[in-house]
């Protein structure tokens, strides 16, 4: 058989052949090719998610926004009637006391709420044995409807055979009257809110526990700290992030409450625990007045935005000195 000669020119292959000095170019022009089909596959896959998240969030957003300034039962056409249905709820009375209610419920959620998953965290924490059987059974609340945790927690305060004045009355102490006493039944609805949601706050805390390092608390059993000052010196500070991004959060979420008086209470005794979200649940569904409900909402929104900012903007000027 004949050899080919280094003259012959080679059989095509069904590819260009390229010439030598011409292929890193060509490589290069493939790379961005598929560069740019990479990133176009991706922002298509971005643009679909926004579509859904717009259409499911912003949307009715705006939509809420317009509404609160037009006069809406769903039955006539919407009518644009300006400030009126801001003006009928500063006129109403029980405005500014679901607005007092709400901002007490925060306060004393706060107090309880805040501190007492942050202290679970911590004593789970020191645990030497059964650590998974107290971890599940402190989260084992969040994993109940809001509505039955509500109902059982209602049996618990109720006057005649409820757990809660059963208890006393089995250690010599007197019951109470916990939902039907304009002065105790805040606390109560607190309580019940604090004992259904830390269980998520305390496993958070608890990750955040762990990540610290060890060599500082044996550092500072060497200098003698003792348990509240290792408390006061190491944990919180090296925990000082997670607590006031889950301060901001709580913050939010007990400004929204509304499961627990609706359920527990209905805004009584004496419109004692009548909330912003619950006078606005009236004003949509009781009173039918949509606009108005809007209204409410949008004030809500205003104001948590507000708070929102002003807290980031203080948590990071701190962070920065």
């Amino acid at each position: 058989m004949p050899s080919l000669k280094s003259s012959e020119a080679p059989a095509p292959t069904g590819r260009p052949q390229w010439p030598v000095e011409a292929r890193p170019a060509v490589r290069a022009t493939t790379r961005l090719r598929r560069r740019i089909n990479d990133n176009l596959t991706a922002y298509g896959l971005l643009a679909a998610a926004l579509v859904v998240f717009a259409l499911f969030s912003w949307y009715p957003i705006v939509r809420g926004i317009l509404l609160s300034f037009q006069e809406v039962n769903f039955v006539d056409p919407p009518k644009w009637v300006g400030f009126d249905n801001f003006e009928r709820l500063f006129a109403d009375p029980l405005f500014a006391t679901a607005w007092l209610n709400t901002l007490e419920f925060t306060a004393v959620a706060l107090l309880l709420g805040f501190a007492v998953p942050f202290v679970t965290a911590v004593l789970l924490n020191e645990l030497r044995h059964a650590k998974a059987f107290f971890r599940v059974a402190v989260y084992l609340p969040v994993m109940l409807p809001p509505v039955v945790v509500a109902m059982l927690w209602k049996w618990i305060y109720n006057p005649g055979p409820g757990l809660a004045n059963a208890t006393l009355g089995a250690v010599g102490l007197p019951g109470g009257a916990w939902l039907d006493s304009s002065s105790t039944a805040m606390v109560s609805l607190v309580i019940v809110s604090t004992w259904a949601n830390m269980g998520s706050t305390t496993l958070i805390y608890l990750a955040a526990l762990q990540t610290i390092p060890g060599e500082l608390y044996e550092s500072a059993e060497l200098d003698g700290a003792g348990l509240f000052k290792r408390l006061w010196h190491v944990t919180i500070p090296q925990t000082k992030f997670v607590l006031m991004v889950l301060l901001l959060l709580q913050i939010v979420a007990t400004m929204q409450v509304f499961t627990e008086p609706y359920v527990m209470t209905g805004g009584g005794p004496e419109d004692s625990t009548v909330t912003v979200l619950l006078l606005l649940y009236r004003y949509a569904f009781t009173y039918n007045d949509f606009g108005s409900a809007s209204a409410m909402s949008l004030l809500l929104l205003i104001a948590l935005a507000i708070f929102s900012g002003a807290y980031l903007r203080l948590t990071r000027t701190r962070s920065e000195d």
